[in-house]
């Protein structure tokens, strides 16, 4: 009876010595993170290191919603760069990217703000919609890819998007804006060049299986610079070992294409990750000689991935708590 005590308050000790130890290894990971964010990632750490927790998968809102008051997401369009525009809310980001061929859009909106930020945000801004010839979605959720159909039907643009996201969205039955048809299926890293600029698309499946990340030019004041664009952030997934895997594996490639590219600009989809809404009016109050607001330099670009990788890496040590 007395070995029996023993042995089952041995296995009680190394049990707890296991679970700290663990617990241990996620810490060491947040703190990681938080030391890559430092005062530049706040809100990306918050949102997949601290709120919400990792635990708890994190939807896009679903397809059926009310329609928000315009007061709380509406944002007017900027000129980011000599050739690319911000046309997104105060939360979600869309794109043009300006050619010597035409446009390209990365990435679109839910449905009820398609008409006045994008469409006639290009208007504001001086750009025609009509010009429009690829519309690049990273990934298969509603606040990215419900104007994609508006566009191609339109204005006949090519629709891109991931292998596994071009599946889901054609398994949606009520999607807001409609589906859109299928066109160019990614499937393995490519590029889709327009006039004068070449866009490199990268498979990052992580956030949906068919998230789709950039690298791109940006020109400021004539000098080109090299941007990457993050698309998709959030632990949107089953929450086990292979999908986290997955995860990081996409931050360290994209960590790596990076620097391979030189990019010293980091965007994303949503203003938390890159602060687009407040760069959008910070850009305006520029003076001459002043460093752009977007160019963070490749460290802290690398940086960014970087804490990606580490949150990801500390929920997966949750698993075993």
């Amino acid at each position: 009876m007395k070995s029996r005590l023993l042995l089952t308050a041995a296995f009680t000790v190394l049990g707890l010595l296991a679970a700290n130890a663990q617990t241990g290894e996620a810490e060491m990971h947040r703190r990681a993170a938080k030391t890559a964010a430092g005062t530049l990632f706040p809100g990306l750490l918050a949102a997949i290191c601290v709120s919400p927790d990792p635990a708890t998968v994190v939807g896009d809102g679903g397809r059926k919603r009310p329609d928000p008051n315009r007061s709380t997401w509406y944002a007017q369009p900027a000129q980011m760069f000599d050739n690319l525009y911000w046309i997104g809310t105060r939360i979600h980001s869309a794109w043009a990217l300006k050619t010597s061929g035409g446009i390209i859009i990365i990435d679109t909106l839910y449905n009820y703000a398609v008409e006045p930020e994008m469409v006639e945000g290009l208007k504001t801004l001086g750009l025609n919609p009509a010009d429009v010839k690829y519309v690049i979605v990273s990934h298969a959720h509603g606040d990215h890819d419900e104007g994609a159909r508006l566009f191609q039907q339109r204005y006949g643009a090519h629709v891109v998007m991931g292998a596994p996201d071009w599946d889901s969205i054609e398994k949606q039955t009520a999607l807001p804006g409609g589906q859109p048809k299928r066109d160019i299926v990614i499937s393995a890293d490519r590029d889709i060049t327009l006039g004068d600029t070449t866009v490199h698309v990268l498979t990052s499946p992580g956030h949906t299986p068919g998230t789709l990340s950039l690298i791109f030019p940006v020109k400021d004041h004539g000098r080109t610079l090299t941007a990457v664009y993050s698309g998709g952030t959030g632990f949107n997934f089953p929450h086990d070992v292979a999908h986290y895997d997955t995860y990081i594996a996409t931050q360290r490639k994209m960590a790596a294409a990076a620097v391979k590219a030189g990019a010293t600009i980091l965007f994303s989809n949503h203003s938390v990750y890159d602060d687009a809404f407040d760069r959008s009016r910070l850009v305006k109050l520029r003076a001459a000689g002043e460093p752009h607001p977007y160019e963070i330099g490749a460290a802290a670009v690398g940086r960014y991935f970087k804490v990606g990788e580490e949150c990801a890496l500390a929920a997966r040590a949750d698993l075993k708590s």
